[in-house]
């Protein structure tokens, strides 16, 4: 994988903001009018316009208007590319405190003998 990833950034900036994880999670059980999404968190008709954008931006939803009513939905299959990335890092680190376990095992026997 690149070392720099623009939609990994744009995806986990998205994800950064809990408003719009818990419309992501709302979107998760199938797709909702926008004023559904607005009603529970309080905000601004054009507050929650902005973090859709931005949740639309990274291609973790998708939004289609028919008449005067915009539903949105979501694409979890983008979060495919976030959840590549962290199973990397959690390869990497993993092996890393494999082999930090082997070589303080290694210590500890050694320091067995000389007792």
């Amino acid at each position: 994988m690149a070392k720099y990833d623009g939609d990994l950034d744009l995806i986990f900036q998205a994800l950064s903001d809990p408003t719009r994880r818990r419309m992501l999670a709302t979107l998760g059980k199938g797709a909702v009018p926008v004023t559904e999404l607005a009603r529970p968190t309080g905000l601004a008709l054009p507050t929650v316009m902005r973090h859709l954008g931005v949740l639309e931006e990274a291609g973790l939803i998708a939004t289609e208007k028919q008449g005067r009513v915009r539903t949105c939905r979501m694409r979890p299959e983008t979060l495919e590319t976030a959840v590549d990335w962290l199973s990397e890092q959690r390869q990497i680190w993993e092996a890393r405190a494999d082999r930090l376990e082997d070589y303080v095992m290694r210590l500890m026997a050694e320091g067995g003998e000389d007792a």
